[in-house]
């Protein structure tokens, strides 16, 4: 059964009601540094001041448009109640990254001109550091500069009472949440407050959230997990969470499980790899200051959810109180707001072994763990609410039966109502029908299978990877790579990731250029290489291949074929003549994150 918080039309009219009911309560405690409180927001200070950058906005006549919400991460608490401004105005958030280098600036333009903003919100810190680097080069990213910039951290608390509330309804856009698209070009998801509201209700519906309940959060929050899970899901729970930027995690992972620890909070998580960075670098003296009592949802998402993953944590952090009972595997996505399924909370994992050569050809065959080539499937629970997940036969557009793979439709409230400005795409995607005419679903592009309403995630369609919980097409890191050294032929190389250790790892095969073949330096281009990459992307390298010129497979029409050399890498047939390979990924990967 619902809760009366459905009633609700908007996330505003659910802060405004905290901030008249529990005026005083403390909603967010931001640990800047990942272990030293640098504030608090009751929800009366938060509803304050989101009135007053609202006020601000209104008085710019930014009602009805669009606005960038950029924040750095050690600004946790400006970037909430910037958010909120936004709501309160009735302007359609657009959140993003804090740029780090100068390179960052043009993709933050991009996002500009994508989202038809007219308004940029950041701190007095952040906007001094964007002008100065557009100062220095007018012709870095213009559209920046023809913007109207908001230091929210310079708006007088007084103004809050100049704020007038808008009429906002279900189907008022909220925010624009950016998901990268096949092409590398950006694509915004049209978020709703009856998304919100409807998404908001399944997590905590599904969680089993209380009033008493707490979290730990250390998920970006320009990112769907981040925002919903660790900023709107607190504040319709009305319970309390303390955030943290991912770039403490970066510096000292433990400092989240000390945060569990000291706040005994009960709900906490992230993607796969974060349960793996701190099952590997944990020291059993570590071990022995963490209490994990408390901890009672521990979800894992935004990447597939390994097996091995959570047989290593909680074998590891048992002895700190961890149960296994409270791993929380579940699925969604920006176009689902972001929760599609999930289990029930007191329920261990579900986890199925198959046939790991049937499962290439889409069929489920289940056998036991010892077998030879047995894949471990994590389950991923249920629909909640009235949402519909089915299993479709992308060719034929009919519904597979049980333990078939298929590609995973869905549909519900929580669907958003598209891309913006993608007419096309939004078509394509989020209306779709099968052949008997029942729709219209959204298609995910990822491949599973049900049993008994349980969903399990085999692969996707696409030639999307999953790399340190955030989706990641090759096209952008492609260009990244052909552009690091002149060595490299153009339009020749290919990003593609392959599962080691139970992840999934960036793998570059690129061709070389006829006229540095007897001349090349392997050190030299390797390191340029990953250097352009992890600015570029922030992720690591596993593997850099550099072909021998016109070898790289691709199509007659000149497409590269990415799963072709995906098996020739696997198979070692790739024509090499240079070669690299990280011996030490994991410590390279706390470099990159943040």
């Amino acid at each position: 059964m619902a809760s009366p918080r459905t009633s609700y039309s908007s996330i505003v009219e659910i802060l405004r009601d905290r901030a008249l009911s529990q005026p005083q309560q403390i909603g967010y405690t931001f640990l800047a540094d990942g272990e030293t409180e640098s504030g608090h927001l009751t929800y009366e200070t938060l509803d304050r001041q989101a009135r007053a950058i609202a006020a601000y906005m209104q008085a710019l006549g930014a009602t009805g448009s669009q606005a960038l919400v950029v924040y750095p991460y050690h600004a946790g608490l400006e970037f909430i109640a910037a958010f909120f401004g936004c709501l309160y105005a009735g302007v359609v958030a657009v959140t993003d990254n804090p740029p780090r280098h100068g390179k960052a600036l043009d993709k933050l333009q991009e996002r500009v001109i994508s989202s038809q903003v007219t308004v940029g919100l950041t701190t007095k810190e952040l906007l001094e550091n964007i002008q100065e680097k557009l100062a220095q080069n007018p012709d870095l990213a213009p559209k920046l500069a023809q913007i109207d910039w908001i230091a929210t951290d310079e708006i007088s608390a007084a103004s809050a009472s100049d704020w007038h509330e808008p009429k906002l309804t279900r189907d008022t856009l909220a925010f624009l949440q950016y998901t990268s698209g096949s092409t590398g070009k950006p694509k915004g998801v049209m978020v709703t407050h009856g998304n919100l509201v409807h998404n908001s209700e399944i997590i905590y519906q599904s969680f089993e959230h209380r009033n008493d309940s707490r979290g730990v959060i250390w998920l970006p929050p320009s990112h769907d997990m981040g925002l919903i899970g660790g900023v709107v899901q607190p504040l319709y729970g009305g319970f309390p969470v303390v955030l943290m930027s991912p770039v403490a995690l970066a510096q000292k992972p433990l400092y989240w499980l000390q945060a569990i620890t000291r706040y005994k909070a009960t709900t906490s998580g992230g993607p796969n790899f974060a349960y793996d960075l701190v099952t590997h670098l944990v020291t059993p003296e570590q071990k022995e200051t963490l209490d994990l009592s408390s901890w009672e949802v521990a979800f894992s998402g935004a990447e597939p959810v390994r097996a091995e993953t959570l047989e290593q944590f909680a074998t590891t952090f048992e002895p700190c109180g961890f149960r296994r009972e409270a791993f929380y595997p579940c699925y969604g996505m920006a176009e689902t707001t972001l929760f599609i399924s999930g289990g029930e909370k007191k329920a261990r994992p579900k986890i199925q072994y198959v046939d790991g050569n049937a499962l290439e050809q889409h069929r489920v065959i289940p056998v036991e763990p010892s077998r030879e080539n047995a894949r471990a499937i994590v389950g991923c629970g249920r629909p909640w609410l009235g949402d519909k997940i089915i299993i479709v036969d992308p060719d034929a557009l009919t519904q597979c039966r049980d333990r078939c793979v298929g590609e995973i439709w869905v549909s519900g409230a929580g669907v958003s109502k598209g891309y913006w400005n993608l007419p096309e795409e939004t078509k394509r995607n989020f209306q779709a029908y099968l052949a008997t005419g029942e729709g219209p679903f959204l298609r995910t592009g990822d491949l599973g299978y049900l049993d008994n309403d349980e969903l399990f995630i085999t692969g996707r369609i696409k030639d999307l990877m999953i790399l340190w919980g955030r989706n990641r097409y090759p096209q952008p890191i492609e260009a990244t790579v052909q552009k690091s050294h002149p060595a490299l032929r153009p339009n020749c190389g290919a990003a593609f990731s392959v599962e080691l250790a139970g992840e999934e790892r960036l793998i570059i095969a690129h061709e070389v250029e006829r006229s540095y073949l007897r001349r090349l330096v392997v050190e030299e281009v390797v390191a340029a290489i990953r250097q352009a990459i992890a600015q570029e992307h922030s992720v690591d390298v596993y593997a850099i291949q550099l072909l021998k010129t016109g070898t790289l497979p691709k199509t007659t029409s000149g497409k590269i074929q990415r799963r072709t050399c995906r098996a020739k890498f696997l198979e070692g047939s790739l024509d090499v003549v240079g070669e690299w390979r990280n011996p030490h990924p994991e410590e390279n990967r706390i470099s990159y994150l943040g």
